[in-house]
């Protein structure tokens, strides 16, 4: 755990940094400043249309008695594909337009939900406890 969070503060922050200013040196700064801007505003653009078509389809299943549990995985992915893309750097842009592809982004929740039933087999089937009751005044 410490290693991971020792790269996303560190290594990928430090990794970006370089990498912007390699580009920026090459095709100079102000073009490196428009293309993260724009790969910001276009990529959480195009996050909150499918957003909120998520939303329609966990309103959807709720209302076929459906539990939404994929869904509601690809609404985290998409917020978190928003907030890479907003964080400047071509690395993160480039795995949250990644996660902006449906099919990628619908497989990795499928395994996300297929792992949470395997590691806790208890939410497959719901617990029933049968008991009486007495109301007292």
């Amino acid at each position: 755990m410490g290693t991971r969070l020792l790269i996303l503060l560190f290594v990928i922050p430090l990794a970006e940094t370089w990498f912007l200013i390699k580009v920026g040196g090459v095709i100079g700064a102000v073009p490196t400043i428009a293309l993260v801007v724009l790969t910001a505003v276009v990529g959480t653009t195009v996050a909150r249309r499918q957003g909120l078509s998520t939303i329609r389809r966990i309103q959807l299943a709720q209302m076929e008695g459906r539990l939404p549990a994929s869904e509601m995985v690809e609404g985290v992915l998409l917020l978190l594909a928003g907030v890479l893309l907003m964080t400047p750097g071509f690395f993160t842009d480039a795995i949250g337009f990644s996660m902006l592809f449906p099919q990628l982004r619908a497989r990795l929740a499928q395994k996300t939900v297929g792992s949470l039933a395997t590691a806790r087999p208890d939410l497959k089937q719901p617990v029933v406890i049968e008991g009486d009751y007495e109301r007292k005044s």
